[in-house]
């Protein structure tokens, strides 16, 4: 694994997907060492010429200037701002690095509403600047959740905490904190996580820890995502690839399913009332 120091001008980014519950995202780190193999992320070392986005990973060494800047402007309002929505704020570089602890401390600093989606249970770490922050202004946390079989997960996504690491970690967040909880459950990937035991098995762990919402998502392939994805399914089980890329149009599922998985969605979100 390699670190790698580099310079930006601006950190704060307008998002202009209408999917998203906020409108600014910021990315300390380029490239991810949780090692997911649907990473839609992939094709963003294109622009360092760099193919290694798992392997080498760069970080924004003046992130924390550059922020306080704009969050300082008085052309900003204190809107929201998600961290880690392309590479986890929280990957093992951070751990060493820790930008995200001065990053919550600006946020302190300016009383500005965060948002933190991650994979990671190192945001325990900073478990007292969350809190801190919350008592003043909005803050979400998010973990990604997709298999309630540790073996399927690990397959996904090698290099990330385990499901049950990531449930306990919202729990503690939900218990120690006065942030909102909340699971991206997704992506739901055809064959391999999307089974009604699976989706439920979530659903129930979340009913009981209490976390606000989850969000669900079925896989959307594109560009060199594609090919990495499914060559990786095809070296663990050629049937599930077959069968995979049967459903795919281009990088879009084909509706019949979206259909049959949305269903099973609804009826638990119902039984849940999540």
């Amino acid at each position: 694994m390699k670190y790698i120091p580099i310079q930006c001008k601006s950190v704060i980014r307008n998002v202009k997907d209408k999917m998203t519950p906020y409108n600014y995202d910021a990315n300390i780190y380029r490239g991810c060492a949780h090692g997911c193999i649907y990473c839609y992320a992939l094709y963003s070392h294109d622009y360092l010429n760099d193919k290694k986005f798992y392997d080498h990973i760069y970080y924004k060494e003046n992130f924390c200037e550059v922020l306080e800047k704009e969050i300082s402007s008085p052309r900003w309002k204190k809107e929201m701002i998600n961290f880690g929505s392309i590479s986890d704020s929280y990957q093992p570089a951070e751990k060493e690095l820790k930008i995200m602890r001065d990053v919550l401390k600006l946020m302190i600093k300016y009383k500005n509403p965060i948002s933190i989606a991650t994979k990671s249970k190192l945001i325990l770490r900073d478990l007292d600047l969350i809190e801190e922050l919350s008592l003043i202004a909005e803050v979400q946390i998010s973990c990604t959740i997709t298999c309630a079989d540790e073996r399927i997960q690990k397959i996904l996504e090698p290099h990330a905490s385990s499901s049950l690491e990531r449930m306990k970690t919202l729990q503690i967040i939900k218990q120690k904190t006065h942030a909102s909880t909340h699971i991206l459950l997704m992506p739901v990937v055809p064959y391999m996580n999307d089974s009604y035991a699976n989706l439920e098995a979530i659903y129930k762990l979340a009913s009981q820890i209490g976390v606000e919402d989850i969000y669900c998502g079925a896989l959307y392939l594109r560009g060199k995502t594609k090919p990495y994805f499914l060559n990786h399914i095809k070296a663990y089980d050629e049937d599930i690839y077959k069968k995979i890329s049967s459903i795919y149009y281009h990088k879009d599922l084909k509706n019949a399913y979206k259909q049959q998985l949305y269903q099973k969605v609804d009826q638990l979100k119902k039984q849940y009332n999540l």
